[in-house]
């Protein structure tokens, strides 16, 4: 079994280090290690260090020894981002937590005209900082030292700038007549950025269809059945990630 991971604001150096805190906590009491177990220290950014756990000390104090040094994973390529429009109660917390275990590099929440959920004032900031924090825990459980960055809200004219930069730029469609060429046969860059669109359950919108139309993007479909917003995403991150080489 893999080390379990756990978050830093710095990746120590070595050669010992005291985790404290909520990580500490998480480590000692729920995760209950003991001596001689091993441990992996992360920034979330792409920094790590492996260690040996000395000591668990009363119920939020874990003393790591032997660190390995600091390690960088590079920045993938292609990148792999996914506008995702909001869906409701909480199932764009499931988005988040199973895209970020499948791998997307970055997450757009997109207030999409036709998506019944709205984030407005302090429940759009509420909403927003728990996907930040599913990303966060989704990216511990899933042993990544390189977390998802999950964006603040976009409009559909901010997510056609994205679309407009984007080396490949796809918005999944269940229409066979309006996206004829599966995602599974489109053509792929080997770097730089691809930026995937999910819509909400009642679809994206004529208007929202022709401005990303605009930008460049054109409508791929998946496959056969018809996934729900909040599983679309990952499957079509999954399907990237194997045909890009990413998974290899």
């Amino acid at each position: 079994m893999t080390a379990p991971v756990f978050v830093v604001d710095e990746v120590p150096g070595g050669p010992e280090y005291v985790l404290e805190g909520p990580e500490g906590r998480h480590a000692v009491s729920v995760k209950r290690l003991r001596a001689g177990e091993n441990v992996v220290l992360t920034d979330g950014r792409g920094r790590w260090t492996e260690g040996v756990v000395k000591a668990a000390e009363g119920k939020d104090r874990l003393v790591v020894t032997d660190l390995t040094g600091i390690e960088e994973e590079p920045e993938p390529t292609p990148r792999i981002t996914v506008i995702q429009a909001l869906p409701k109660g909480d199932r764009g917390e499931l988005a988040v937590e199973t895209m970020t275990e499948t791998g997307v590099d970055v997450i757009v929440p997109w207030s999409a005209s036709r998506c019944i959920t709205q984030w407005k004032g302090d429940r759009g900031l509420k909403a927003l900082g728990k996907w930040r924090a599913t990303a966060r825990e989704s990216g511990k459980q899933s042993r990544r030292v390189r977390f998802p960055d999950v964006a603040d809200a976009a409009t559909t004219k901010q997510v056609a700038a994205l679309l407009a930069k984007a080396d490949l730029a796809a918005v999944l469609h269940e229409d066979r007549d309006c996206a004829s060429e599966p995602l599974a046969t489109a053509e792929l860059p080997t770097s730089g950025d691809i930026v995937l669109v999910v819509g909400p359950e009642g679809g994206v919108s004529p208007e929202e269809l022709a401005l990303f139309a605009e930008a460049g993007a054109r409508p791929y479909r998946l496959g056969r059945s018809v996934l729900r917003t909040s599983t679309a995403g990952t499957a079509a991150t999954a399907l990237l990630l194997g045909r890009t080489g990413r998974w290899a």
